[in-house]
This record gives structure tokens, sequence and C-alpha cells, in this order.
């Protein structure tokens, strides 16, 4: 485990901080006419077997004429070891109770939360209580 990182889920829970971003994001195909454009201000990819998916801010997303549902992030800024057990299942569940519907990126040191932009309020509150109740 890399120093500093926590594993065990009551302290994940515990440290969760969560933080909005303030920016709209939203997840678009990456087409060959707009993809040097779209890369360069993907806050993160992946590639599937299907093409690249981005999660691009949804401002440039209208620019290229990418529809889909604006989505706001939410860093859970505990620096959660990559092995830990239980963190993406309790805040995925304590969301899907309040019916928010939410896509996990973990990273290297954080997992983020993309949850419906008009349920972004609803999804921190109820991620603060879930750290609280830890």
């Amino acid at each position: 485990m890399e120093p500093g990182f926590v594993r065990d889920l009551q302290s994940m829970l515990k440290g969760m901080a969560p933080k909005l971003d303030e920016t709209a994001y939203r997840f678009i195909l990456i087409a060959p006419d707009f993809a040097p454009q779209a890369l360069g201000a993907a806050i993160g990819t992946f590639r599937e077997d299907e093409g690249i998916t981005a999660i691009i801010p949804a401002s440039l997303a209208e620019e290229l004429e990418q529809n889909g549902p604006d989505m706001a992030r939410i860093t859970l800024t505990v620096r959660s070891d990559l092995e830990g057990v239980g963190l993406t299942a309790a805040v995925a569940t304590v969301l899907a109770s309040g019916g928010i519907a939410c896509n996990v990126v973990a990273a290297f040191h954080h997992d983020h939360l993309f949850v419906p932009w008009d349920k972004r309020e609803e999804a921190m509150a109820a991620l603060e209580e879930l750290a609280r109740k830890a």
C-alpha cells in the first residue's frame, strides 16, 4: 500500500470529505473530426471495444454538438487505496437509496463520482451524512 493511502472501509468513509466541482461534464464518444479538441480538454478517458469515451466539460460538448446528460463531479478527497474494499459499494448504495445515479471513476489518488447535474446537492448531502455516520 502506498504511504498515506487509506484501505479500511471505516477510515475511507470517515475521511471521504466530498468536494463538488463547479463544472458540468458530459461523457462523449470521440470522433476523428473533433478528437484533438475533446481529448485536450478531457478530464478522463477510457478505451472500450466500441470506441473511446472522454469526460469533457459540458460547455465544450455543446460546441461540438455532442448531446448527453450533464453530470456533476464529486471528488472523494480521501486518499483511498486502489485495493480498499467497500467504498464504492457504500457510496453507490446510499446514492441509489436516494434515487441518484452514480458513475464512479477511480484514479490513483481519489475516487470521482459523476451524478446527474440536477441531483448534485442531494448527492453531496447524502455523502456528507454517510461520512458523519461512519
